[in-house]
């Protein structure tokens, strides 16, 4: 044999590899592996076969190899991990025989153990320290990792100290004191607070430890921020014990002292409140935490912490993910089963979204609300997701808290090393049930009744420093009762105070934001532009560089634009909307646009990203707008809504100061991110008084594409709006979608903007506007009829968007001259002042109707009966598709016949006979005909 080709898996490339090169240089290679191959060599070259036989005992060198490769590789199977159940069985095993050794072989001593870092040794000393390091309370998924660096350094940390912490007297007691102080509170709060809905984290209270030691160890490391991103399980116990929000803050909140009446917002549960603090490391580091608010709505909050990093490490730590980590702490059933957790993982490695690693720490309670684990996932650990990326996972005894700091620390250190996501699985369980007045023995009486005979992690501490030598008994009696005074004494003072509502005042990037007034909105600021910046800016992202080479279309798409910018001063949608951009990064506003295709645009009117023709090269015009120019951040994002459109908003909340849009591919897609919009978009200043200033643009028109490509939902977004809490628009021209953008900064606070963009209106000829509309004046919530005389006028048609159009070509074609057509262009906060000044004008018109592609009860219709019933449109009617449960038809020509009827009626245009039968059959469905 002429090399070592009988060996199995990797270890045959592994030994093969250190073979060659010893057999160059013996220096090239440890120590115990020369003296590994030099028996090999000698064993071979004195085999009576002339080395056509391999020796017995080398052939079991290779199985001890093969067994070390067995424990790292499975090891995980077999632990003592699970501290209230029995572990599933898994084969095979790690028992010998499977690797064709048997009991005999434990006094033999092996070259393999220099594999391990412990040399020529006994069998029973390698699987005594392999047992050690991968079979007790650590479990390592790791192998599936593809560099073989990150796998070596992994083995050589777990395996130099064989996974077992070795933690000073001073770690020690701070372990015990965390833990001491997670488990007091959740007791305190049980006995003092009985039957209110807590949601303990009695069973994982390890996890407080655990977060205190990955903050030191971080900071140790350089991070100066973590952002933290949990459900409600435990929450209340992070916020005072690691956030360090007070103590009597929170009692005050239990009971009832948060609520006044002089206060605007409406508030939340107390489980689901952020909080930012600082703190100051043994070492005397400071570090900056942020918790993030969150809804019951599971994982959602993962996609807004990541964007909250990235934006942080973009603007605060000029690039730097080594200096701010995310941390995200999941429930196992949560983890398995929601598919965000996906969507976000998804991003770990994207250049857009990517924030050098997350830290995951799963709460692992064994159970969902009711569901027995085996129930709630297929795959064996709830953390298998985390293979996507090929991130590690340690599986942990939540009942070693000392395993569990080790761990965590572990991951920091990867984590600062590598820039990947690293996950902790603490396996641990829920005393009580989902909450404390649930009963949990209803479907799970077995488990329940192990937990209950169950030390909590501090008594088992308590005991294992005991029995070390390490802690009087005493000692830890009396770090109870101290710290519960603490809690009396919070508790006395947080029932003598009256109320614990203060003003809304930000800091941060926050500091020179306001909440916003109803004044605020009566009209718009002034967001134009002077004629040479204007024009500058449209010159500079219309002109290609001569030195390189474009496709065809593309030169001739750029020429039209260097017309609009030199010559005709007539401006296109794609125009209007990268002039908005580039006056602003002119400015020193950074603008950040991500969604599905967005570089080129989904209907290829955008190509802000232009890739060469004969290359992968990319150039992007909105980069060279001026020297000084702030940056301008455009990504095509993976195939996700809710992720993304999570991380936008993230990334827009930790800073005011910079343009972040997400566009959704069709405006309809967005229903798949529907939470974001429900839980934080619409409703996070109410709640958590927290604005936030995220663009969404999602395109919306009947163009006779299907009901999954013509409506954004309007109607969706209308129920939502209430208190100003976002603003709502569809723009009809190029210069008031610009003007609309550019308003996001002309104020001191900030607010969503929903804009429904054009499809067909792209390339309308009609839709264009004038370098006037840029250069004078603001956005326009109302644009009048320049086309009737108002005296003649008996009809008023409001709209909004691209129905405009339509109802314009036949009020021109048809020379309707008492009909006028007024469009509102925004239409939440509703200019009802403004629609009320407009119609005044007429005199003599006997109606206002309004008119809309949607169905009735879709688009604008719904919110604006309810809204304009106490004004001077009581009695308004309004032209329509009659309500449907699907947004369009998709039948091309019904689509039409439904859209000619909508525009005959709205001019009261006389119906011919063959019309007539044309609505009975096809629109009489579709509408009330008369």
């Amino acid at each position: 044999m002429d090399n070592l080709s009988y060996l199995s898996g990797e270890n045959a490339e592994y030994v093969e590899s250190l073979y060659q090169a010893f057999k160059e240089d013996p220096n090239s290679v440890e120590f115990g592996w020369q003296k590994f191959f030099e028996g090999f060599d000698f064993g071979r070259s004195s085999s009576p076969v002339t080395g056509e036989e391999t020796p017995e005992h080398f052939l079991k060198e290779v199985s001890v190899l093969n067994m070390i490769n067995g424990y790292r590789q499975r090891g995980h199977l077999f632990t003592h991990t699970n501290p209230v159940r029995e572990r599933r069985k898994h084969l095979p095993t790690l028992d010998l025989v499977n690797f064709n050794l048997s009991d005999a072989d434990l006094d033999t001593v092996f070259n393999a153990g220099i594999e391990l870092g412990i040399g020529a040794v006994k069998l029973s000393e390698i699987v005594a320290f392999l047992n050690q390091t991968y079979c007790r309370s650590i479990g390592a998924e790791y192998k599936y990792v593809r560099t073989p660096e990150v796998l070596t350094w992994i083995e050589k940390k777990m395996e130099s100290v064989r996974n077992t912490p070795n933690f000073s007297i001073d770690e020690k007691t701070r372990i015990l004191t965390k833990l001491n102080e997670a488990v007091c509170f959740e007791n305190f709060l049980g006995t003092k607070f009985l039957g209110q809905k807590r949601f303990s984290l009695e069973g994982a209270e390890a996890l407080i430890p655990a977060l205190d030691s990955v903050i030191e160890k971080g900071a140790a490391l350089g991070i100066q921020e973590f952002v933290i991103g949990m459900a409600h399980r435990g929450r209340l116990n992070v916020l005072a014990n690691i956030m360090q929000k007070s103590y009597k803050d929170i009692f005050a909140e239990f009971e009832g002292k948060g609520y006044s009446a002089e206060s605007p917002f409406g508030g939340d549960v107390k489980y689901h409140l952020g909080y930012s603090t600082d703190v100051t490391t043994n070492d005397g580091k400071n570090v900056h935490l942020s918790l993030c608010p969150n809804p019951s709505h599971l994982e959602t909050v993962n996609g807004v912490v990541e964007g909250m990093t990235r934006s942080k490490i973009d603007f605060k730590y000029d690039g730097d993910d080594a200096r701010i980590a995310p941390i995200l702490i999941h429930g196992d059933a949560s983890i398995a089963g929601q598919g965000i957790v996906y969507e976000v993982i998804q991003m770990a490695g994207l250049d857009g979204y990517k924030t050098g690693g997350t830290i995951h720490l799963i709460i692992n309670n064994q159970i969902g609300f009711t569901t027995n684990y085996k129930d709630a996932r297929s795959s064996t650990y709830c953390t298998d997701i985390a293979k996507v990326t090929l991130s590690p996972v340690f599986h942990v005894n939540g009942d070693d808290v000392e395993a569990l700091v080790y761990a965590i620390n572990l991951a920091m250190e990867y984590r600062q090393k590598y820039k990947n996501d690293v996950f902790i699985d603490i396996l641990c369980y829920r005393r009580f049930g989902h909450n404390e007045s649930d009963e949990p023995k209803f479907t799970q009486p077995l488990l329940y009744k192990a937990i209950e005979q169950h030390a909590n992690p501090r008594d088992i501490y308590v005991a294992q420093l005991v029995k070390e030598g390490k802690l009087e008994a005493t000692a830890a009696k009396t770090m109870e009762k101290e710290f519960r005074g603490i809690l009396q004494e919070s508790l006395n003072d947080a029932k003598a105070i009256t109320s614990t509502y203060q003003d809304v005042k930000f800091g941060g990037a926050w500091k020179d934001m306001r909440i916003a007034t109803v004044k605020d909105f009566e009209t718009s600021p002034n967001t134009s532009v002077d004629e040479a910046t204007l024009l500058e800016v449209a010159k500079a992202i219309s002109t290609l560089p001569s030195d390189k080479k474009f496709f065809k279309k593309i030169e001739k798409l750029f020429d039209e634009r260097s017309k609009m910018a030199n010559t005709t001063h007539v401006f296109d949608w794609a125009m209007g909307e990268q002039l908005a951009y580039g006056t602003l990064l002119a400015e020193g506003k950074r603008v950040r646009l991500s969604g599905q295709d967005v570089e080129r645009g989904t209907f290829s009117h955008r190509h802000a990203v232009l890739t060469l023709e004969d290359s992968e090269e990319e150039y992007i015009p909105l980069a060279h707008v001026s020297a000084s120019q702030a940056s301008f951040d455009i990504y095509n994002s993976h195939l996700s809504e809710y992720g993304v459109l999570g991380f936008e908003y993230g990334y827009a909340m930790a800073n005011p100061n910079a343009l972040t849009i997400w566009e959704a591919q069709f405006g309809d897609f967005f229903n798949g991110a529907q939470i974001v919009v429900d839980q934080y978009i619409a409703s996070a200043e109410t709640k958590w008084q927290r604005e936030n200033g995220l663009v969404m643009l999602l395109p919306h028109g009947y163009e006779g594409q299907g009901p999954e490509h013509s409506s954004a939902r309007i109607e969706r977004f209308m129920e939502l709006c209430a208190d100003y809490n976002m603003q709502v628009a569809n723009c009809s021209t190029p210069a008031n979608f610009f003007h609309a953008i550019r308003r996001q900064f002309k104020r001191d606070f900030r607010k969503p903007l929903v804009i429904f963009t054009p499809k067909s209106l792209l390339r309308h000829p009609a839709c264009v506007s004038k370098l006037a509309d840029f250069t004078e004046g603001k956005f326009q919530e109302v644009i009048d009829d320049a086309n009737v005389k108002a005296a003649e006028v008996t009809r008023v048609l409001f709209c909004s968007g691209k129905i405009y159009y339509e109802l314009l070509e036949k009020q021109q074609k048809d020379q309707v001259k008492n009909v006028a057509i007024v469009r509102v262009e925004q239409l939440y906060p509703t200019p009802v002042a403004q629609m009320e000044a407009v119609y005044a004008k007429y005199k003599n018109a006997k109606e206002a109707v309004w008119v809309q592609e949607e169905p009735e009860n879709m688009g604008a219709w719904p919110y604006l009966l309810r809204r304009l019933r106490k004004t001077i449109f009581s009695d308004i009617e309004v032209i329509s598709r009659k309500e449907s449960s699907s947004t369009a038809s998709g039948f091309a020509k019904q689509h039409a016949d439904q859209q000619a009827y909508i525009l005959a009626k709205s001019f009261e245009v006389a119906v011919s006979k063959t019309e007539q039968d044309i609505a009975k059959k096809s629109v009489s469905k579709v509408y009330n005909v008369d």
